[in-house]
């Protein structure tokens, strides 16, 4: 008995791209500097959060050391990643 090759649906490669290309995570991480509030307000303003995901990041942030703000591409979270920056926030984007 053969078993015939099953067949790849040229949908699903280009699905797997899309999910390969938005693979990155924008890491925020702590600092000795910021306050809580100032934290959640800039994941609000910046990564459109609201105010219950921004306050649970920003507690992340405070135990953890670091905590993942969001995922996606890297030319959609580029923006967002400099705009922390600009905000003397501390934070990367990991692939």
């Amino acid at each position: 008995m053969e078993i015939d090759k099953p067949q790849i649906n040229p949908q699903f490669e280009a699905d797997a791209a899309t999910l390969e290309d938005e693979g990155c995570k924008l890491v925020l991480h702590n600092d000795e500097v910021h306050t809580f509030d100032y934290v959640i307000k800039a994941l609000v303003d910046i990564c459109r959060h609201t105010i219950d995901q921004a306050e649970q990041c920003a507690i992340l942030v405070h135990c953890r050391g670091k905590c993942v703000v969001k995922n996606g591409s890297y030319d959609t979270l580029l923006p967002m990643h400099t705009a922390l920056l600009d905000k003397q926030l501390t934070s990367e984007i990991v692939r």
